[in-house]
């Protein structure tokens, strides 16, 4: 087995297709630093160089759709353990066919890759629709997400364009890192200390503005005015809005 060791970075995986088609060694298996490898391996380690990956990502964009591009980095975004080596064959496949391989699902990997797209913008379209804000004492709209894969990123935009006069956080507590928006521009960032009860991801009472707690009250209470028990389907309602988002949300807290 031949290992290449990488930076777990979108632009490393690209210098990996780069110095495998330099060295003309094509690797069984690409992992992060710090992977504990199995004996009597041989590894290389990939430095991470945007010269190369450019050159990479300028000759891919001659060979596949901006669609297919952008499911690439959206596939990487899974996070899965096996998504980095199956973007490198299709990556290698992409370069050196002749044709296009996108609608190729006779390919395991193109077949594989088109999975793994549908489940992470499935959990994007989710994020969008569960994300639920409380406004904190300095005025700051703030939301704690648990997604399975790396979406945050993917958010940015929409939430930039349907929240746009007013400063946010949404962030992502399984990773550790937030987008913050300024009225201006979104940033990532990583908050220190983020005190949270972890059962519902709210920020405890003193961090948050006077009126929110009143807030969470009006809105429990008009859901209630709504709710027609006798048509409640349980199941339903989980098959479109999963369990595990449930402690996030406002209304069923």
């Amino acid at each position: 087995m031949h290992y290449f060791i990488y930076d777990n970075t979108f632009d490393g995986l690209l210098t990996c297709v780069f110095d495998a088609f330099n060295r003309k060694e094509f690797p069984d298996r690409i992992v992060g630093e710090n992977t504990q490898l199995p004996l009597f391996t041989e590894s290389f380690t990939v430095i991470t160089d945007e010269t190369k990956s450019d050159r990479v990502l300028k000759t891919l964009r001659e060979k596949i759709s901006p669609s297919a591009l952008d499911m690439l980095f959206i596939d990487y975004l899974s996070e899965s353990e096996e998504v980095t080596i199956i973007l490198f064959r299709y990556i290698r496949k992409a370069l050196t066919s002749e044709l296009s391989i996108e609608m190729n699902f006779a390919d395991p990997d193109v077949l594989e890759l088109s999975k793994i797209y549908k489940k992470v913008t499935r959990e994007e379209e989710r994020m969008r629709q569960f994300v639920r804000f409380q406004k904190t004492a300095d005025g700051i709209f703030f939301a704690v997400m648990n997604p399975i894969y790396n979406v945050l990123p993917l958010s940015a935009r929409f939430f930039q364009n349907r929240f746009a006069d007013q400063p946010w956080v949404i962030y992502d507590i399984r990773r550790k890192y937030g987008l913050y928006y300024d009225l201006q521009t979104v940033e990532t960032v990583q908050v220190d200390g983020l005190q949270i009860a972890a059962e519902t991801g709210q920020l405890t009472p003193e961090k948050l503005d006077d009126y929110e707690l009143a807030f969470r009250d009006l809105w429990k209470d008009y859901l209630k005015a709504i709710t027609i028990r006798e048509r409640k389907n349980l199941k339903l309602q989980r098959q479109f809005m999963p369990k595990r988002f449930w402690k996030y949300l406002t209304e069923k807290n």
